[in-house]
């Protein structure tokens, strides 16, 4: 018994078809339907990005004269350096 008989479960449905009508619930699951789809298609689509190898200009340095190499992995090192360029031209 309790909530798991199936009596329950048609009154349920019966109540729910009653207030919001059988054309609601048909636009309801389709557009259920092609939410998946489209959730799907999105996530074949991220799978086969991440195969494509990354190009090597994304991932070189900026240009920034007289920063040393443990300065140009910060922020503040990079700031420095064009500060430092601007002030001498």
């Amino acid at each position: 018994m309790g909530i798991f008989d199936w009596k329950h479960w048609i009154v349920l449905l019966l109540v729910v078809v009653l207030v919001f009508g059988t054309k609601k619930l048909k636009n309801l699951g389709g557009d259920l339907g092609e939410s998946l789809k489209g959730f799907r298609k999105a996530m074949s689509d991220e799978d086969q990005r991440s195969d494509v190898p990354v190009s090597a200009s994304v991932h070189s340095k900026p240009y920034a004269p007289g920063i040393s190499s443990r300065q140009e992995s910060t922020v503040d090192g990079l700031a420095q350096a064009v500060n430092e360029s601007h002030h001498k031209g």
